[in-house]
């Protein structure tokens, strides 16, 4: 099998992929400019490429985001947009690092990090396929957490939102929030939202 049809192979399974992919999978670089040249591959954002008839997803821009930023998790109002709770629509992909983490180079996708450390960083990460890409997104019940306690940045208004919503839909339960909100340390934060609810 010559490199173009390896590279459309590659495409067809895992939808997006880097250039440096395709030197770990033993094929040449400069493959992609000919097919991109003869239609074939489109160029979707700056060192990313997808094929031309690839179905364009409302989530698409999570997949080509975590393809930029591997160490990345989505959050907050991107996290809530997925999981399909309140009314944010943000223009940014949401992204949770290491505060200690270099800020990420997405090139012309607009991102927007905020830092996470600890527990907080590491639990309630959930991986979804979105188009042949793993990507890294917190639960519903650690998105609400975070949501209270980034609630400086985003709204207290869009905390309590998340909160009613996943509540009313079951997305998550009682026991599931207090252990987030004693990951975040906003317990004292959302008690009283939690007792009334109950």
């Amino acid at each position: 099998m010559d490199e173009r049809r390896k590279v459309l192979s590659l495409l067809k399974r895992h939808g997006l992929v880097r250039p440096k992919e395709l030197a770990e999978h033993g094929m040449s670089r400069d493959v992609l400019r000919p097919l991109v040249k003869s239609g074939e591959v489109v160029r979707v954002a700056r060192g990313l490429y997808a094929l031309p008839d690839a179905d364009v997803t409302e989530n698409r821009s999570l997949a080509e985001v975590s393809k930029k930023v591997h160490h990345g998790i989505v959050c907050l109002l991107s996290a809530l947009r997925f999981h399909g709770l309140g009314t944010q629509n943000p223009y940014e992909i949401w992204l949770a690092i290491d505060r200690k983490a270099r800020r990420p180079i997405a090139g012309d996708l607009p991102i927007r990090i905020v830092r996470f450390s600890g527990r907080s960083l590491r639990e309630g990460v959930e991986v979804h396929d979105i188009q042949g890409v793993p990507v890294r997104i917190y639960s519903t019940a650690k998105t609400v957490a975070d949501c209270f306690k980034y609630r400086n940045k985003i709204g207290l208004d869009v905390a309590l939102e998340a909160l009613r919503e996943g509540w009313r839909a079951r997305r998550f339960n009682m026991d599931n929030l207090w252990q987030f909100a004693k990951v975040d340390r906003v317990t004292n934060v959302m008690r009283p939202y939690l007792e009334a609810l109950e």
